[in-house]
């Protein structure tokens, strides 16, 4: 008999008789390690302090009385995943009636490890476990190495186990798929989606396929993947989102709008669709979706974990753009004695004021809040790169060229930043002002050779690490720059040398190589970089 006596269990159920009756349940399986949680926020707040080998969610999580703004136990799945807060070794069962299964099965993109269904034994309970903890151990020697960032070797291990386990052929399958985007070789995962479906039609295969299209910019194509699949299953929520992207890229946000309209009826209680679709539907002018939505997520954010000011500055925006001068200046107040002491409020409260002052033309005053914004961005973290253009563009419209220089050189700087150095020099030149991109460019590449030989001076004083870390800020600024490419790979190959094998460095590393390859393939230091990262890689017995 297996024996679960070490198993930590969250259980999520808004229902005390029911978390009493679970209780009963996991101690006669001889599980005693159980702690509760009564709605989502209470239970994201739980796994963001420490980890659990099984979670036991109950799917209606408002308990019928709308207590949880209405999220169901997939949604904080989904939530859990997308912040990272539970690991793929992390059992979660979700508990619920065969009506509702019956709805979620096929639709969702992320599937809990199992489903139970009301009502279950002692038997049926312990069933379940047993055979998810079987699951995982299948799958653990792949978990582990994806944990350890060894995303080459999990490739292998997870075909090994394709070969080995033929039950599980299409869950290997999808993390070969998921590990080859991971290291942006996307006709890998485009290879292995298609041949899943070659044989089988899986929803969570034609989002793959359509993603890793989209990604490779085969836009038509992976809108009428995605299309097909809302055709073959409209309730598959995410394939809206992915076709909505769709049509963005094709410039037709009025079209994105709608598609993220009809995915809201069917499923209207996922913040981060409900803000998408405000942010769509303002830049295709529909200020009353735009205020509707941006309502709905500041409302429904009210006492998740997750609250984010910048979701009061777009809907400040949005009412200012209706005219409504009143209303934003009052989700202005609520913003700041509602989120006082979060970290990234002032900018966002000078950011808000500083639009509110501009619409009403009192410039001196936006223009003071504008300075005020910009010397927060310079202390804040967390803030998006959206919000931070935003403000550069707002500077520009009042003048403030230096001011707009720096928040966007704070957006370079952020190497959690995804703005390419094109993307920062366009907000210049669209603004007309093509001599102040020029100039950020100047600075951007003084910046680049500081971080160079701030690196070369850390390397020589003995912190490798210092200087690797140092590098990869100047490959974010420079990601072309031949120099920063050679710098970066030398570092990481003396880190290796010095500290031991490093998986996701050393991934990076081989990045940087493949690129010197296609931009400078004659660059002199190519072919002993080169071997230098084979013998690293023979000195630690890594596969080749």
């Amino acid at each position: 008999m297996q024996d679960n006596s070490n198993l930590s269990v969250l259980v999520i159920d808004p229902n005390p008789g029911m978390r009493g009756s679970l209780q009963n349940m996991l101690v006669q399986s001889s599980i005693t390690k159980i702690e509760f949680a009564v709605n989502a926020s209470t239970a994201i707040k739980q796994v963001g302090k420490r980890s659990y080998d099984l979670i036991l969610c109950e799917y209606d999580l408002d308990g019928g009385g709308g207590s949880d703004n209405g999220q169901d136990g997939q949604q904080l799945l989904e939530d859990m995943r997308h912040h990272k807060l539970i690991g793929l070794s992390t059992i979660f069962i979700m508990i619920t009636s065969e009506g509702v299964y019956s709805k979620v099965v096929s639709a969702a993109e992320l599937t809990p490890t199992d489903y139970i269904l009301k009502p279950f034994t002692v038997d049926m309970l312990s069933q379940r476990i047993n055979r998810a903890i079987e699951r995982r151990a299948v799958f653990l020697p792949t978990y582990n190495l994806i944990a350890q960032g060894n995303l080459r070797e999990a490739i292998r291990s997870a075909a090994t186990g394709e070969a080995t386990h033929p039950r599980y052929v299409a869950d290997f399958a999808r993390l070969r798929a998921d590990m080859h985007v991971a290291l942006d070789e996307l006709p890998q995962a485009e290879d292995i989606y298609s041949g899943i479906l070659a044989s089988k039609s899986i929803g969570w295969a034609s989002l793959g396929l359509a993603r890793v299209l989209f990604a490779q910019d085969k836009i038509e194509e992976a809108e009428n993947v995605v299309t097909k699949l809302i055709e073959d299953n409209p309730k598959f929520m995410a394939a809206y989102d992915l076709l909505a992207k769709c049509h963005e890229m094709n410039g037709a946000a009025y079209r994105a709008q709608k598609i993220l309209e009809e995915a809201v009826a069917i499923s209207p209680h996922m913040v981060r669709r409900l803000r998408r679709l405000g942010e769509v539907a303002l830049e295709a002018g529909d200020v009353v979706v735009a205020e509707k939505s941006f309502k709905q997520v500041v409302s429904r954010s009210k006492y998740s974990e997750f609250r984010d000011p910048e979701d009061h500055v777009k809907l400040v925006k949005t009412l200012l753009k209706k005219g409504d001068t009143n209303q934003a200046g009052s989700v202005i107040r609520d913003m700041e004695k509602s989120l006082r002491g979060n970290a990234a409020i002032d900018a966002c409260k000078s950011i808000s004021v500083a639009l509110l002052h501009e619409s009403a033309g009192n410039t001196a005053a936006a223009v003071t809040e504008l300075n005020a914004a910009v010397a927060a961005v310079r202390l804040s973290k967390g803030l998006s790169s959206e919000l931070k253009i935003g403000l550069a563009r707002t500077c520009l419209s009042n003048r403030l060229d230096n001011a707009a220089a720096e928040v966007m050189l704070t957006v370079m700087n952020d190497v959690d930043s995804d703005v390419s150095m094109q993307d920062a020099m366009s907000v210049f030149v669209k603004a007309g002002r093509p001599d102040l991109a020029e100039g950020m460019n100047s600075r951007l590449m003084t910046q680049v050779q500081e971080l160079l030989d701030l690196a070369a001076e850390k390397g020589n004083m003995g912190d490798v690490k210092g200087a690797v870390q140092t590098l990869l800020e100047a490959q974010h600024m420079a990601p072309k720059n031949v120099q920063v490419m050679v710098a970066l790979a030398k570092a990481i190959l003396r880190q290796l040398e010095d500290l031991g094998w490093d998986h996701p460095l050393a991934e990076i590393c081989n990045t940087q190589l493949d690129a010197i390859r296609k931009i400078d393939p004659a660059n002199p230091l190519l072919p002993g970089l080169t071997e230098d990262y084979h013998s690293a890689q023979r000195k630690y017995g890594i596969s080749t």
